[in-house]
């Protein structure tokens, strides 16, 4: 018997060890990456809303497809030590993962279909490319752009309770208003108001199997 039925995991700094837009945003040189990396943090520490840094980040950037497609395969080199293994078991075990994510979709699919999971248990935010793979948007309507668009989107996917959330940000701590658990990552991150208020701290998958799995 598990201790929760549904598991919503976050993608940067939990499930991998990149933040994805700092990774693209490393791609246009020091300073870019210095201002987009700051803007991230303060983000994830609540300091800022998302929404007030999600669409300027990407439009400092403009990444190609084809850089997106080299993130995917980042993902994948730098996964947490047992996620993969994680994932299965929970899977295994009965439980409902999904990945939440204010990530690209496009990058994180790739990374997904690594750990077993499904497209349908992606969600994340689609960029718009032109035809010549030149960076033309992304979906401004999708919740997961906004700070509080996390326990929105879990609270529309209905999932089995109780639900656990695992993250490392303050807009996975907001998962909380869906009615879900919370437990910090901080395997490469500690955020002390993220941590502070957390219901858990793990700092591992093989943490996360004795939380839902005991």
């Amino acid at each position: 018997m598990t201790r929760f039925r549904a598991v919503v995991l976050d993608a940067d700094n939990t499930l991998a060890g990149i933040e994805g837009v700092d990774l693209l945003a490393a791609l246009r040189g020091p300073a870019l990456a210095a201002e987009v990396a700051a803007l991230t943090d303060r983000a994830m520490r609540g300091d800022v809303p998302l929404e007030e840094v999600y669409g300027r980040r990407l439009a400092l950037i403009r990444p190609t497809a084809a850089e997106v497609g080299r993130l995917a395969e980042r993902y994948i080199a730098t996964a947490a030590p047992g996620a993969r293994d994680a994932v299965a078991r929970l899977r295994q075990e009965g439980v409902d993962v999904h990945v939440v994510s204010g990530g690209v979709r496009q990058a994180l699919l790739p990374f997904a279909a690594w750990l077993g999971l499904a497209p349908e248990r992606v969600h994340a935010v689609t960029l718009n490319f032109d035809a010549a793979g030149e960076y033309a948007g992304f979906d401004a309507g999708s919740p997961l752009t906004r700070a509080d668009g996390k326990p929105a989107l879990v609270a529309a996917l209905a999932l089995p309770p109780p639900v656990l959330a695992v993250g490392d940000g303050m807009t996975d701590l907001a998962i909380r208003g869906a009615g879900a658990t919370f437990a910090a990552f901080t395997g490469f991150t500690h955020r002390a108001p993220v941590v502070a208020a957390a219901d858990h701290v793990i700092e591992s998958f093989d943490g996360l199997l004795a939380l839902v799995c005991p």
